[in-house]
C-alpha cells in the first residue's frame, strides 16, 4: 500500500465517503511539515506529513483545532484523520480555499476576543504539545505566574544553556524569573483559550471574508500572551487591535508584560534557529529587568 492510499483509507474510515487520490499539489510556506493539497473525485484535502515519531505532534494539533472549534469563535480547519504508514506520519485537514479580502482585521479582532473568553479552571492543557517544532509543555497549573516561569520562560532558557547559550543571557534570566511576580501586580489572568503561536502568518481569510486561524500551539492562559505576539512580527492591522480592545479592553500593565510574553518566542526561535535571536533575546530580558 502506497502513502496516498494508506490516506484515503484514513479519510474513508474517518468519514465514510470513499476517496482516490488523482492529483497531489506541494505546498510551500512550511519548514516543519511537508504539506500538499491532495485532489480527487471533486474533493481535496490539505496535508501535512512528517517522519513517523512525530504523529503525537499531529495529535496535539488536531485536539487544538477541535478545542478552538468548540469555543464556536473563530474559524479553523477541521481535522480529518491522522496516522503513520510505514515511517511516515500524516494529518489530513479540511481544504480552505484561503483567499485575501481587505477589512477583515476588524472581524477577527472580535472573534479571538471571544474565543479568550472561553475558560478553564487552571492554566494549561490535558496535554503537551509543540511550538514550532520545540515540545510546549502544559502541565496544569492554578497559578499562572509558576506556570508562565516554569514552562514557558524557564524551559526555553535551559534549553538555550543545553544548546551552549550561556553566559549573560542565562544571568540575565535567572534573575528575571526570581522577580515575576512583580509584573503581575495588581492583575490576575484568567486561564483563556489560546492559539498559542498567532503570528502573521498562522492566520488568512476565506474568499468570502471570513477570517481563518490554524497551525495553533493551544493552552489556557493568559489573553495577553496572544496579543503580544500578534505584534511580534507583524502582520495584524490598527483595526484589528482597536476591535479587540473595543471587545475586551487590555489592562495598562499589558504594555511592559508584552516583551514578557513575546520573550518566550524569541528564546524559542533561539533555539530552532540560534543567530541574531540571542542578542534580540538578552535586548528584552535587561529592559524588562529596567521596569522593575
Amino acid at each position: 500500500m502506497y502513502l496516498d492510499d494508506a490516506i484515503a483509507h484514513a479519510i474513508f474510515a474517518a468519514s465514510g465517503e470513499v476517496f482516490r487520490s488523482e492529483n497531489r499539489n506541494s505546498v510551500g510556506g512550511g519548514c516543519i511539515n511537508t504539506t500538499e493539497v491532495l485532489e480527487g473525485g471533486g474533493r481535496r484535502y490539505f496535508v501535512k506529513r512528517n517522519d513517523a515519531a512525530h504523529l503525537g505532534m499531529f495529535e496535539a494539533e488536531s485536539a487544538g483545532l477541535t478545542e478552538i472549534t468548540n469555543s464556536k469563535s473563530v474559524r479553523v480547519p477541521q481535522p480529518i484523520c491522522l496516522g503513520t504508514h510505514d515511517s511516515q506520519a500524516f494529518l489530513v485537514l479540511e481544504y480552505l480555499d484561503i483567499g485575501y479580502s481587505a477589512g477583515t482585521g476588524e472581524l477577527l479582532g472580535r472573534q479571538l476576543a471571544a474565543m479568550h473568553r472561553t475558560t478553564h479552571a487552571r492554566f494549561g492543557w490535558r496535554r503537551n504539545n509543540t511550538i514550532g517544532s520545540t515540545p510546549q509543555i502544559n502541565t496544569e497549573e492554578h497559578d499562572w505566574v509558576k506556570f508562565y516561569r516554569e514552562h514557558r520562560l524557564h524551559f526555553q532558557l535551559e534549553l538555550a544553556g543545553e544548546k551552549g547559550h550561556g553566559g549573560n543571557l542565562l544571568r540575565s534570566g535567572e534573575q528575571l524569573l526570581e522577580k515575576l511576580p512583580a509584573f503581575f501586580a495588581g492583575y490576575q489572568p484568567l486561564p483563556s483559550l489560546l492559539h498559542g503561536d498567532l503570528w502573521g502568518g498562522n492566520h488568512a481569510t476565506l474568499r468570502d471574508g471570513t477570517p481563518v486561524i490554524f497551525d495553533p500551539a493551544v493552552y489556557y492562559g493568559d489573553r495577553e500572551a496572544d496579543l503580544a505576539m500578534t505584534e511580534l512580527f507583524g502582520g495584524f492591522g490598527s483595526g484589528f487591535h482597536a476591535a479587540y480592545r473595543e471587545a475586551w479592553p487590555l489592562d495598562p500593565g499589558y504594555r511592559v508584560r508584552r516583551d514578557l510574553y513575546n520573550l518566550y518566542h524569541v528564546l524559542n526561535h533561539l533555539n530552532l534557529f540560534g543567530g541574531s535571536y540571542r542578542r534580540q533575546a538578552e535586548q528584552l530580558i535587561d529592559r524588562l529587568l529596567s521596569e522593575l
